[in-house]
């Protein structure tokens, strides 16, 4: 799930934190499809929900108004809180919703655990999917089956402060490590600021990184997942990262334990020439000091003009598979997960759309879409479809592993091999 500045300490890691997979014990398929009576929608709360809100009011009003005797009930849930209350949802399907939100990372335990409703058939019928960004249904993919709709994605950039690049007469890096070297280059002529702020918990910050040099956090498919995390060229992608934790750019006694909203607010208060920041970190990013004084570019990879996979976040809507009114629960899942919904959606929230198509739309109207848009369209990645992964993400194995290296706790290849010993353990363990 993109974990946002929006959204309370999250999303945004990048991003992003992962709930749990619950247990479960009673949420078995309804057998009933009534066509009347009151749906429940869990959506998230974000910080300013207001504009979410009104957009959601729209489709809700004219969903009642197209199905007569139906009331739409939706209630704004914390993030932080969602694990507790979606194991109690399938543990009790009496007080689960029809339709909820969730993090795009959370599908396959959350399918695992027998929660989301399989809509494979409804999504290849519905016309509008046929134009879905491909990491997007992949998030909604799992084992070839379709358990929801992309509603939102989000996915990291370069923002830099173009004063400061003026000031040093810089020129923008286009590969990783002329954006390593530019980094020191700042923090050696202004060390005031950070060059290139990092974290060590900040790990979607970090994956371009084992990305753009080869590495994979894991490999295989069909639910089926061993670590890559220890590779060669995982190995290399994790040197080049924790290589920026020093004083000559951003010391490890500040840097080690920030994560990806402690990077973007550093940035936004004019302590840093350079950040790793989403999309949905341009309104924080406006509200601070450098407002007026930066640009964003795509994150360059090793070679010279290549782009850097991002970790492509966001959230879904799915339809919990205890729903007794199945038809009403996947059209409302359709209606808020729309084309015109996602594009009112970014007019309200800055939420980039999942369809291609409406993303260029958006794009040319607000030109600080136009890098989010250019990574996209170079490839993202995504973690393995695997309910391992919550275990993995909650426990922090990665940020783990960064930290160990920035500590000199451990060299990179004892630090991965204890990251993908620990990562293997919860792949075997999810079965």
């Amino acid at each position: 799930m993109k974990l946002s500045p929006r959204l309370p300490a999250l999303l945004l890691a990048a991003l992003v934190v992962t709930a749990c997979a619950p247990q479960t014990s009673d949420n078995a398929s309804s057998d009933k499809d009534e066509e009347t009576g009151t749906l429940r929608v869990w959506l998230f709360q974000e910080v300013g929900n207001d504009p979410k809100q009104k957009v959601v009011d729209s489709v809700v009003a004219a969903f009642e108004k197209a199905h007569k005797g139906t009331e739409v009930d939706v209630e704004y849930i914390p993030i932080d809180t969602r694990a507790q209350r979606v194991k109690a949802a399938f543990n009790d399907p009496k007080s689960a919703p029809d339709v909820m939100e969730y993090g795009n990372t959370d599908t396959a335990g959350y399918v695992k655990d027998g929660g989301l409703l399989d809509v494979t058939k409804e999504f290849g019928d519905w016309s509008e999917a046929k134009d879905t960004d491909p990491t997007a249904k992949q998030s909604v993919t799992v084992d070839g089956k379709v358990y929801g709709a992309p509603f939102y994605v989000g996915v990291r950039a370069l923002y830099y402060r173009t004063d400061v690049f003026d000031e040093l007469g810089l020129e923008l890096p286009t590969t990783m490590a002329e954006l390593a070297s530019t980094a020191r280059e700042i923090r050696t002529a202004r060390p005031d600021l950070y060059g290139l702020v990092v974290g060590g918990a900040y790990m979607y910050g970090a994956m371009p990184f084992v990305w753009a040099n080869g590495g994979e956090l894991a490999t295989g498919k069909g639910g089926s997942y061993a670590s890559a995390i220890d590779s060669a060229a995982a190995q290399k992608g994790i040197k080049a990262y924790t290589s920026l934790f020093g004083d000559d750019n951003c010391p490890a006694a500040k840097c080690a334990g920030m994560g990806g909203n402690d990077t973007i607010t550093a940035f936004a208060a004019g302590k840093a020439a350079m950040a790793i920041g989403g999309d949905f970190s341009h309104t924080a990013v406006e509200a601070g000091k450098v407002k007026g004084k930066y640009a964003v570019v795509p994150l360059p990879g090793v070679t010279s003009g290549s782009i850097a996979p991002a970790f492509a976040g966001g959230n879904n809507i799915g339809v919990l598979k205890s729903t007794s009114h199945r038809t009403l629960a996947v059209e409302l899942m359709e209606q808020l997960a729309s084309k015109k919904t996602q594009t009112e959606l970014f007019d309200a929230m800055g939420f980039l759309p999942t369809f291609g198509d409406v993303r260029q739309e958006v794009a040319a109207k607000e030109p600080f879409v136009k890098p989010f848009v250019e990574t996209l369209a170079a490839g993202t990645k995504f973690v393995p479809a695997s309910p391992a992964w919550s275990q993995i993400d909650s426990s922090l194995v990665l940020p783990t592993m960064f930290q160990e290296v920035i500590s000199g706790k451990k060299d990179v290849a004892a630090a991965s091999k204890d990251a993908a010993t620990k990562m293997d353990d919860a792949f075997g363990s999810a079965g």
